[in-house]
């Protein structure tokens, strides 16, 4: 299947068509004749499709999506079920009426920073015979379709929503386990023959129509966190929230329910899940800087974070290093030995302003880790949050919220102004996943919401399928880098271990090995010196979920790549899918006596050949060649 973008020139007429013959755009349900129950929406002629009918028998709702003539969703249920109204039957058609979704934004983090955003949307108007309202919001674009629900009026709180997923047949998934934090490992299996189970709302789908990657966009507090529901033999996958009722006062506006779809590549490089999401609400962004650093924990555990000295050590090496930030973790405010934040005086024990301002004077600046218990009221987040602005501390990784309640998401609706105010960088962990956050609120670099380098339970085939699942919907904290971690599934490999610095995408890429670990290996560390701290484009060369994945991110003129393998020891031919002419790669490769830095002029879109060990990988950076030119270093 083809790697390649569909074209995304933009035509003048957008393809939005009523399938059979329509008389008017408002119809009275009495009015409404037989074929003209069912009506499209696409954007554009090479794009998915979405194909809403309404079964005029039963007055429910389906939605099918497709794509170069293949079925990518096949008849899905839609509808929604609130203390006063049935919304998934007995609907007849009022109206619909169309618009074009035309924006630019730019975020602090992803795939790429500046995007222009075109979808269609179309707004289809519905009624019960007893009078209750459903809008449908159907949108189409080049890499996706997406559909919420409108209740116009007060219909109460929401039991279920009859949201599915139905796939045909014959198709692949790679899904995960649900739980709470959204760590579990992705395992592949048919779609029809995956155990019986709830699954994380980031499922992945190989159709003849494509992929199709399910997901959902824009959630807050005035909703419920998803998750899908499979049952034994069934090629349908149903939408569950997480609370059995989601309080609603007045009218409503539901997630997005979403399917990015297209050939692999424009699945990896989709932001269509940011692009649904609302506009930035963080007006002045300078203070936004994303940036590698150097993370303690792993580094030094909880006795790293409390030690004033361990921790001046750490950003001594940061700064050697020019990476931007060290994080500061666990331990940090809970060492009795310290200080005791019950003492109302607990502010002027800590050591951390002595921390920023030896950082400070060195480049580095001071990140710390803090628990969701100690921010889950107003008043403890006046207590902290404008302390820690007070200390000169430009980000906090906030650990623990384990939930995806309602509740939990409008404590995401009140810190999330509250921590931009205060000018604080936020790392999510034990966290939602991003669902289009990073677009709304540009000051979230990252989110866990990944089985990730902590953990002791990797495979080499969950590394393989992360780029094409959690990280196509955001920022990823994986946390790569533990060359000293003998549990890691790559172990034998420390190139494929470097490759995932670049493979994965976070906005603060938190560097998890140990200062021992990165001077005994001075080709990795050079690489990590090497690369930056934001992306300005991102492109998939090759892979396959579960067996390989390689991504190529540029920064400027220079292009780092990441490369992942799962199984034996091969060649890999990886298509420079980059730009023409003759580029000057630098690939890190295992070697008998460590890693090895090899230098090779390749002309753009032929094959880069790499060596890689069993579950290994690599890593590398292409610049434009010039003759003379030996290295991409700057």
């Amino acid at each position: 299947m083809s790697l390649h973008k569909p074209w995304r020139t933009r035509i003048g007429a957008l393809s939005v068509v009523l399938c059979g013959t329509l008389a008017s755009t408002l119809l009275t349900a009495a009015g409404a004749r037989a074929e003209d129950s069912t009506w499209t929406v696409r954007d554009q002629p090479d794009g998915p499709r979405a194909e809403l009918r309404l079964d005029r028998a039963t007055g429910s709702l389906g939605l099918t999506v497709s794509r170069e003539g293949g079925t990518v969703i096949a008849p899905s249920p839609v509808g929604i079920v609130t203390e006063r109204a049935d919304l998934t039957s007995g609907l007849g058609f009022l109206g619909r009426s169309d618009r074009s979704v035309d924006e630019h934004y730019r975020t602090g983090a992803g795939k790429t920073r500046s995007r222009t955003v075109h979808m269609r949307e179309s707004r289809f108007r519905f009624r019960t015979a007893a009078g209750a309202r459903l809008d449908l919001l159907v949108r189409a674009s080049a890499d996706g379709v997406a559909y919420r629900y409108v209740l116009p009026g007060d219909t109460g709180n929401v039991l279920r929503e009859a949201s599915a997923f139905t796939l045909p047949e014959g198709a692949s998934a790679w899904l995960g386990n649900y739980r709470k934090d959204n760590e579990n490992l992705f395992n592949a299996y048919s779609a029809t023959g995956a155990p019986a189970g709830e699954y994380m709302m980031q499922g992945l789908f190989r159709t003849k129509g494509g992929y199709a990657l399910v997901a959902e966009s824009d959630v807050t507090g005035s909703y419920s966190g998803a998750r899908l529901v499979h049952d034994t033999g069934s090629p349908t996958y149903r939408v569950k929230l997480w609370d059995e009722q989601v309080q609603v006062k007045g009218a409503l506006t539901t997630p997005w329910r979403a399917v990015v779809t297209g050939d692999l590549a424009t699945v990896t490089e989709s932001t269509f899940t940011d692009d649904l999401a609302p506009a930035p609400k963080v007006r002045d962004t300078s203070w936004i800087k994303p940036g590698r650093a150097l993370w303690t924990w792993l580094a030094g555990g909880r006795p790293a974070g409390r030690s004033l000295e361990m921790q001046k050590g750490y950003v001594d090496y940061a700064a050697a290093r020019h990476w931007p930030y060290t994080v500061v973790d666990a331990g940090w405010y809970f060492d009795p030995d310290q200080w005791d934040v019950t003492d109302p005086g607990w502010q002027s024990h800590s050591w951390i302003p002595e921390l920023v301002r030896y950082g400070r004077e060195r480049g580095v600046g001071i990140q710390v880790w803090i628990h969701h218990r100690d921010l889950d009221t107003a008043e403890e987040r006046a207590q902290w949050l404008p302390t820690l602005e007070k200390w000169g501390v430009k980000g906090v990784k906030i650990d623990f919220m384990d939930s995806e309640a309602q509740e939990t998401f409008r404590w995401y609706d009140e810190i999330l102004p509250e921590t931009a105010a205060h000018h604080l960088l936020v790392n999510f962990h034990g966290s939602t996943i991003p669902k289009g956050i990073q677009r709304t609120w540009p000051h979230v670099m990252s989110l866990e919401g990944v089985n990730g380098e902590e953990k002791k339970t990797n495979t080499a085939q969950h590394l393989t399928t992360l780029p094409f699942t959690r990280n196509v919907i955001g920022s990823m904290d994986f946390t790569p880098g533990a060359f000293h971690r003998p549990n890691r599934p790559n172990a034998a490999s420390d190139a494929g271990e470097l490759g995932l610095s670049a493979l994965y995408e976070s906005g603060v890429q938190n560097l998890a090995g140990t200062p021992e670990s990165y001077e005994a290996r001075p080709v990795a560390r050079h690489f990590l010196e090497q690369l930056p701290d934001v992306w300005d484009d991102t492109r998939l060369l090759a892979g396959e979920p579960g067996s390989s994945a390689v991504l190529a991110r540029r920064n400027g003129s220079r292009w780092f790549i990441g490369g992942t393998y799962a199984g034996t020891a091969h060649t890999a031919e990886v298509p420079l899918r980059i730009g023409a002419g003759r580029w000057l790669v630098e690939t890190v490769t295992d070697g008998p006596a460590g890693l090895v830095r090899t230098a090779r002029v390749v002309r753009g879109g032929d094959a880069l050949s790499v060596d890689v060990v069993a579950d290994g990988g690599f890593a590398a950076v292409a610049c434009r060649w010039a003759p003379g030119r030996t290295s991409c270093d700057r």
